[in-house]
């Protein structure tokens, strides 16, 4: 296995779209990644190298793209995993918090069973832009109980400073982009 936590490598497997999903936004679409066997496993192997030992009790992923590696991610650690998702999605009573995007609004739920007070979990996205959408899901977390071990996220974009909003928590991003 190479270096899991030198994933330069991967940046060309990440295709950018302008323009999407509105004028002005430059949208970083890691479908492009994931296809690519060797930069999957690269990926979730980076995810796990860095949370291995840090007893975690369970990996929660955003609806959508934290589906698709949060996973796989779980059993790398031998966790739970918790989808956190649009609203009226899930069947079961919920925790709601809505937040504000780079582009507009969104809510997002949780299982009120999904975490027993004092569990440890990662939360797991694509992409840290401006924060808003972690923001909510550590909302979601607090208000379950839950005890955050960890945030996240495949692509980092460093200018806009969305790390800056989770001073108390240890932010993991695997690919940084400055602009």
């Amino acid at each position: 296995m190479s270096n899991a936590f030198n994933c330069e490598a991967l940046k060309p497997l990440i295709r950018t779209v302008p323009d999407f999903p509105k004028p002005g936004i430059l949208f970083y679409d890691i479908t492009t990644l994931l296809k690519d066997p060797a930069g999957m496993a690269q990926l979730v192997d980076s995810f796990a190298a860095y949370y291995i030992g840090k007893e975690i009790d369970l990996v929660l992923g955003i609806e959508a793209r934290g589906f698709i590696f949060g996973p796989a991610l779980a059993y790398r650690l031998n966790a739970g995993f918790v989808p956190v998702r649009k609203p009226r999605k899930l069947p079961a009573p919920t925790a709601k918090v809505s937040y504000d995007l780079e582009y507009g609004t969104d809510s997002l739920e949780i299982h009120l069973d999904a975490i027993q007070p004092g569990q440890r979990v990662v939360i797991v996205d694509d992409l840290l832009a401006t924060g808003g959408t972690m923001e909510a899901t550590v909302q979601l977390v607090r208000q379950l109980g839950g005890q955050i071990a960890g945030l996240a996220f495949a692509i980092e974009l460093d200018f806009l400073k969305g790390r800056d909003k989770f001073p108390e928590y240890d932010v993991f991003s695997l690919l940084h982009y400055d602009e």
